[in-house]
């Protein structure tokens, strides 16, 4: 297996002559049919559109009724899905569950909540301005993660939540070319809420196969005060057991900040670049929103990590400071989502995560109307 072609990091090829074609997916063309584009004479603009007609917006978005799953994409043969553009209101975005089948696989490849997908796991929105995932205000998500297949591709959205939710998307991908060479695109979540104590978080295990691992997000809430990043992250690759070959330095390290992701006088900074990035700190309000939580991503765009075998495991600890410059271990919410290429269609995966195990509490409470009783909390 050769490594999939990702995203050139200049315009040196944009130039060359390729035989291949473009389609693309939305409301307004589902199949992605030739031709097919802006013909829908219902549709949820058909209001809007009364006294245009066919042609003018009729069909924009769809609604995913509560405890439904929509097809985002159904293509038949060999492509691949170069850009999704997709939008929806962020009380949606760790409700929605994104899935992607390659090759007519059974079990999906991709099953990661919506907003943790496009690096905005806590429901609050952050601009991310990154080679592979882009966020652009105000909820504009777009991913360039190359998503190569052979026999056919199966894109859906479940909505896990008790409402039914309006999603806007434009899926463009391309055929003509030889895949046959590609790994498949692969996207893993898991949360532990809170951490178990002493025992690293995991992002990935039980990978068998040739591949390699590109990239990590991690949405993560801080349950103590104090500094929280000084656990290492460890890649456990083909016959690796007690011991990994990669280990790294630090949490903020392997993010590519330093020092507590600490300017002083500024305290934590935001920020996003082509490879890595924090784009996002929700600090205490001194209210309802009572933790810190950060969101950070890493993609190992320029350099992947090759495994042959397998990666039996990936994890990273959550570690402090207590008192004489010991390590102090943390029970923290970590949430990540591990992005690799693969040989296979579907590889070993975590159980689907239930409504409640995506649910992010960040402490929020409905305004009451003014001269309302405030709402009373189940504790008081």
């Amino acid at each position: 297996m050769t490594a999939p072609q990702l995203p050139s990091p200049d315009l040196s090829s944009i130039a060359g002559l390729r035989r291949l074609q473009t389609r693309s997916i939305s409301p307004e063309n589902f199949d992605g049919s030739v031709g097919g584009g802006g013909r829908a004479t219902e549709g949820t603009g058909a209001s809007c559109a009364r006294d245009l007609g066919p042609g003018w917006k009729i069909s924009p978005s769809v609604d995913i009724k509560a405890g439904e799953t929509f097809d985002l994409a159904n293509i038949e043969g060999g492509g691949k899905i170069t850009h999704i553009w997709i939008t929806t209101h962020k009380d949606n975005w760790r409700t929605l569950l994104l899935r992607a089948y390659w090759d007519g696989a059974d079990e999906p490849a991709v099953e990661v909540p919506y907003g943790d997908f496009f690096c905005n796991g806590w429901g609050v929105f952050a601009q991310v301005n990154s080679q592979a995932i882009a966020a652009n205000p105000n909820g504009g998500f777009n991913s360039y993660w190359p998503m190569p297949f052979r026999t056919g591709a199966r894109l859906t959205l479940e909505n896990t939540s008790v409402v039914d939710v309006r999603v806007y998307y434009q899926i463009t991908y391309e055929i003509g070319g030889d895949y046959s060479n590609d790994g498949y695109f692969h996207a893993q979540w898991r949360r532990s809420n809170p951490l178990d104590e002493l025992v690293p978080h995991t992002i990935l295990e039980g990978i068998e196969g040739q591949g390699q691992y590109v990239g990590t997000y991690i949405a993560w809430g801080v349950n103590s005060n104090g500094w929280w990043g000084e656990g290492e992250i460890k890649f456990y690759m083909d016959d690796d057991t007690d011991y990994p070959t990669i280990c790294g330095t630090g949490t903020e390290d392997y993010f590519g900040g330093a020092w507590n992701f600490d300017i002083p006088g500024q305290g934590y900074t935001e920020f996003s670049t082509p490879y890595l990035g924090m784009p996002q700190v929700i600090r205490p309000d001194g209210l309802y929103v009572s933790q810190q939580r950060f969101g950070m991503y890493r993609w190992h765009l320029l350099d992947p990590i090759f495994f042959t075998k397998g990666l039996p495991k990936v994890d990273i600890q959550a570690l402090g400071w207590r008192s004489g410059w010991r390590y102090l271990p943390l029970r923290d919410d970590i949430a990540s989502t591990a992005l690799f290429y693969l040989d296979r269609p579907s590889a070993h995966r975590p159980e689907t995560p239930s409504a409640d195990h995506l649910e992010i509490h960040l402490g929020t409470a409905p305004v009451p109307d003014v001269g309302a009783t405030p709402p009373r909390h189940p504790q008081d």
